[in-house]
């Protein structure tokens, strides 16, 4: 039987709760972990290679992207950010679910390259907690407040072009709710019509 993981993106606007959701995904199914971006960039102090990032020069990335292995990149900064595509297909057929944590402009990409990725979209119950949400963090102007709240209204136009739409307005439900569309996809006949050529063996 093919135990090929799923790819799966997730999305959602600063403050929408993903990182939060994602620690509790993982506690619940050990075959589900989050992909390893690429980076440009040094490594900051504390930062591990292989689990914050994978750290490699400009010159491996332009050659990542010549040789068609970045599913997404984008350049912030004057660095690279992307997702391998060997990197993701090897976990996934090692059996692992791999979910790319990634914004809507790197979504789309994937989308483009990978017609069988699931795409979800965490939203917030309304922009009124998500200012209260970002508020509370403590870490933004309110002028970059309201920058990232105009960056959240445009990322939740994109939310109708994901297969899913999650609202976050209970965090133990929300990944309780997106575990649940995680093993159902799995169940999804495309993706295991293998299984009934097996069976018919058999026969």
């Amino acid at each position: 039987m093919n135990n090929k993981g799923l790819l799966i993106i997730l999305s959602g606007p600063s403050g929408a709760g993903k990182d939060t959701i994602l620690g509790r995904l993982f506690l619940k199914n050990d075959k589900i972990i989050k992909s390893i971006s690429a980076t440009t960039r040094k490594k900051r102090d504390k930062e591990i290679e292989g689990k914050d990032y994978h750290f490699i020069s400009k010159d491996e990335f332009n050659d990542k992207i010549l040789d068609g292995d970045m599913l997404e990149y984008a350049c912030y900064c004057e660095n690279y950010y992307g997702t391998s595509k060997s990197e993701v297909e090897k976990l996934r057929n090692d059996g692992y679910d791999v979910i790319l944590k990634i914004e809507v402009e790197g979504a789309k990409q994937v989308m483009n390259k990978c017609g069988d990725a699931l795409s979800i979209f965490i939203v917030p119950p309304s922009i009124k907690i998500l200012k209260e949400r970002l508020f509370n963090r403590g870490t933004e102007s309110e002028k970059e407040l309201e920058l990232r709240l105009d960056r959240a209204r445009e990322e939740i136009n994109c939310a109708v072009n994901y297969d899913y739409i999650v609202v976050n307005d209970d965090q133990d439900k929300c990944a309780e709710d997106i575990y649940e569309i995680i093993c159902a996809e799995k169940m999804r006949s495309y993706r295991i019509k293998n299984i009934i050529n097996e069976v018919l063996k058999e026969c």
